[in-house]
């Protein structure tokens, strides 16, 4: 086989393997997060982010929402919060209620697509504690 065909025959093998992690993204299990030190916050979702700025909490906050993150979501919205592609930047999100709103209602609701999970509920899975301190730790995370 000459050069211009293994190379073009390797560029197709990683196109069909990329495509494949790309299909597959929705499908994950939520891990669980341990979110003992944080406040709890009861049933009734708030409607900003409780961690935000100098609360007592946020350093902690921040601590176990990048656990959760790369346990949860760094798989689809990249490592460290920054987005490889496949599923939007979140540090792209305004650090106010605006961008909460959005947080708040993706995670509730999940994204589903003609019948395709791109993001499940992750409120099913996870507190609201555990989903605050991982909006908590992805705004720290911006302009960087």
């Amino acid at each position: 086989m000459n050069k211009k065909k293994m190379l073009r025959a390797l560029l197709v093998a990683g196109a069909l393997g990329a495509t494949g992690s790309v299909m597959a993204h929705g499908d994950m299990v939520p891990q669980a997060v341990n979110t003992d030190g944080l406040t709890p916050l009861g049933a009734e979702w708030l409607d900003e982010n409780p961690y935000r700025g100098s609360s007592p909490e946020h350093d902690l906050a921040v601590d176990i929402g990048s656990s959760a993150y790369n346990q949860n979501c760094a798989r689809c919205h990249g490592l460290e919060a920054m987005s490889g592609g496949i599923a939007p930047d979140l540090r792209e999100l305004e650090a106010d209620i605006s961008g909460d709103e959005w947080f708040k209602e993706r995670v509730i609701n999940g994204a589903v697509r003609d019948g395709a999970v791109y993001m499940p509920r992750m409120a099913d899975h996870l507190s609201q504690e555990a989903l605050w301190a991982i909006r908590t730790y992805i705004e720290s995370r911006v302009g960087k």
